[in-house]
């Protein structure tokens, strides 16, 4: 009986995850339509609001260990950026080759709009996207072996099973489908390929971690991208399709919770409020600063270029997802999977500086302040080529590709720099550091564990609370593209500032 009642939880489970995840992404929808604004905005207040309130209600406790359906969905960032690259290597080799984009049309999407501000064929994307991160997720640690010690380990088949034939049988019957088995096929394909790429990742990972501690993301990014750059003609299947629109999207409303689940928890821990202080100035630093760079220098503030360029320049999950699904144009959703995979070449210095800082507890300042060093010098380079491009598609991408690594450099490593004047340890700034820009990827480095189980468990947390700051990101971007794309110039320079004043006081009482 008791047996029973365990098989008849999980079941329970996955349930509360599905009707937890869908409805705030639907109803973060809703309230921006109409407008310009991106829905990610109101998936971090209602993710928030959902841990705290199950924690407060005495429904679960600081990180929602009795729903560990929403711990596994949240540890699934590595497939979600994976198919980023996967299209980012796509774009790229366009640009660079001067390929044309001459892919066949597979799909036309329903314009029926199922709930407000949500057309059918989106809906099964975000439906999709849920069932794919579920059974990609159970199928890989299945296969590698890991998190044995999870309280659902011995149910990863069966999650396995469900979320993949789940994913394959969510398909549009409205959306007009040019070759129904073609398109089919093309979906099982793109799963067996991002496993493959998952696989391939750890391996490699575990076999470099003697020599250096680079973690698996780093080798999914370079694996995906040159993969894109090859099949750079393959045409989006189902599962690509809805892991770009809704992949992103669900995988921060899962850590959103966890992260709102430690709020009371967390304000406890003596000198998170100094992280929590860093993070949430340094969004605006680092964020309106480069924005602030791009339209004082280079002349430019239209979003084509403000918002890729900046996801790509801070890796930054929030525009990351926003771009992605389109909210900024289209122009600006094909150009960020590219922005966002050319700072990762450079996280071979990122990962591997942090690693070794890791070992020795303190930032390693030699190979770092070089590195400030290359950033500025890039940094300036890009944005004087950005002015020249006059309009060019080719010149502005081959530019903000410059910036986005440049600007990547001097976020990543000036704030480590920063931090380090300050009496914190090491891996509360690299928790700050990750908070103040938004970085996906040292947020997926940490999550997996590269500075201990203690940092793992507080990173959702840290990692959420800045978002906060994010009315302010996506009410300037939406505030823009109500003005044909255009950014407002004053309030960037005020945001800039207010960032740099925050930043200041709040290193001076760390």
């Amino acid at each position: 009986m008791a047996d029973q009642m365990m098989n008849v939880q999980l079941f329970n489970q996955f349930w509360i995850l599905l009707f937890f995840l869908i409805p705030m992404i639907l109803i973060s929808r809703t309230i921006v339509a109409g407008t310009r604004y991106s829905p990610i905005l109101i998936i971090v207040i209602f993710g928030l609001a959902m841990g705290y309130i199950l924690v407060v209600s005495d429904v679960a406790t600081p990180g929602l260990a009795e729903f560990p359906f929403v711990s596994l969905m949240a540890g699934t960032t590595i497939i979600a950026l994976t198919v980023s690259f996967f299209v980012g290597g796509q774009e790229l080799r366009k640009i660079l080759s001067n390929k044309e984009d001459d892919t066949e049309l597979s799909i036309v999407p329903s314009e029926e709009e199922t709930v407000l501000g949500t057309n059918r064929t989106q809906l099964i994307f975000i439906v999709r996207s849920f069932f794919l991160l579920l059974g990609l997720e159970g199928l890989t640690r299945l296969i590698l072996g890991t998190g044995v010690e999870a309280p659902l380990s011995k149910y990863y088949p069966l999650i396995g099973y469900i979320g993949l034939v789940g994913a394959l049988i969510c398909i549009d019957t409205k959306a007009i489908v040019m070759n129904k088995r073609h398109y089919m096929s093309k979906g099982i394909i793109e799963i067996a390929g991002i496993f493959v790429v998952l696989i391939l990742s750890y391996h490699i990972a575990q076999i470099i971690q003697p020599l250096i501690a680079l973690p698996q993301i780093f080798f999914a990014m370079m694996i995906a991208a040159g993969l894109g750059a090859i099949m750079y003609r393959w045409s989006f299947g189902p599962t690509i399709r809805a892991l770009l629109f809704g992949g992103i999207p669900v995988v921060l409303a899962g850590n959103f919770m966890i992260g709102g689940s430690r709020i009371g928890e967390a304000f406890t821990i003596d000198g998170i409020n100094s992280v929590l202080v860093y993070g949430f100035f340094g969004q605006l630093m680092w964020m309106f600063g480069g924005i602030a760079l791009l339209m004082f220098f280079s002349r430019t503030n239209h979003t084509r270029n403000l918002a890729p360029g900046m996801a790509g320049a801070l890796s930054h999950s929030g525009l990351t997802g926003a771009c992605t699904a389109g909210d900024f144009g289209d122009i600006a959703a094909r150009r960020a999977p590219i922005m966002i995979n050319i700072p990762f070449f450079g996280h071979i210095f990122v990962f591997s500086i942090l690693a070794i800082s890791a070992e020795r507890g303190e930032l390693w300042i030699f190979p770092t302040l070089i590195l400030v060093s290359v950033g500025i010098i890039l940094t300036i380079f890009s944005l004087r080529q950005l002015r020249r491009a006059d309009g060019s598609d080719r010149k502005e991408v081959n530019a903000l590709m410059q910036f986005s690594f440049g600007w990547q450099i001097c976020a990543v490593f000036g704030g480590l720099v920063l931090l380090s004047l300050a009496t914190i340890p090491m891996d509360y700034g690299a928790m700050a550091q990750t908070s103040a820009i938004s970085h996906f990827g040292l947020f997926a480095a940490i999550q997996g564990g590269m500075f201990g189980t203690e940092a793992a468990a507080l990173i959702p947390f840290i990692f959420s609370m800045p978002f906060l700051v994010h009315p302010l990101v996506f009410f300037m971007f939406g505030k823009a593209m109500e003005m044909d794309g255009h950014m407002p110039v004053k309030p960037v320079y005020t945001l800039f500032f207010i960032g740099l004043i925050g930043v200041a006081t709040g290193l001076f009482f760390l």
